[in-house]
């Protein structure tokens, strides 16, 4: 396996947990939450895939898909076009309510194939280029990549447990 495979199949992965933490839920269990602070699987899913978006785009130097496929205006959301949901409250995080689970796994399929289609085209070397000197050290491609996995993966899963929690309470 190169590289580009190796962090395709770990997006893959997450893809097929997403799907499965949504598939089949109406819009009032997508936006239940097991307490008030706690988040719900659409805002979960909205979070991880706007996260991904904006991250991706930014080292791909492209438009995010939230806004250049229409996401933003399909979902229509109270929140800025840029919001990923980083340090929403529970307020913000309620705000987020998605009436059709086919409108977010599709803007996370969309976020996924842009991503999956980057990735194609890395070679080992790239990982090495700096993508935000803010931090000391400088964060690379590859760090990059494998820090929005690993946020992928951990909010997917969180969603995965959110369907348990409902679909047993």
């Amino acid at each position: 396996m190169n590289v580009a495979e190796v962090l395709t199949d770990g997006y893959e992965r997450v893809r097929g947990v997403v799907h499965d933490a949504v598939d089949g839920l109406d819009a009032e269990q997508l936006s239940w939450r097991a307490d008030a602070d706690a988040n719900s699987i659409a805002w979960l899913v909205w979070h991880l895939t706007r996260v991904q978006d904006s991250h991706i785009a930014e080292v791909a130097d492209r438009e995010q898909v939230w806004i250049s496929d229409g996401w933003y205006d399909r979902f229509g959301l109270s929140l800025a076009a840029e919001d990923t949901g980083y340090a929403h409250d529970p307020d913000e995080v309620a705000a987020v309510r998605v009436t059709d689970p086919d409108l977010l796994t599709g803007y996370y399929d969309a976020t996924h194939e842009q991503t999956v289609r980057y990735l194609s085209g890395l070679t080992d070397a790239d990982l090495d280029r700096v993508v935000d000197r803010n931090w000391s050290p400088p964060v690379t491609l590859g760090v990059r990549l494998v820090s929005v996995l690993d946020d992928d993966i951990q909010h997917a899963g969180q969603a995965a447990f959110v369907r348990g929690l409902l679909l047993r309470r």
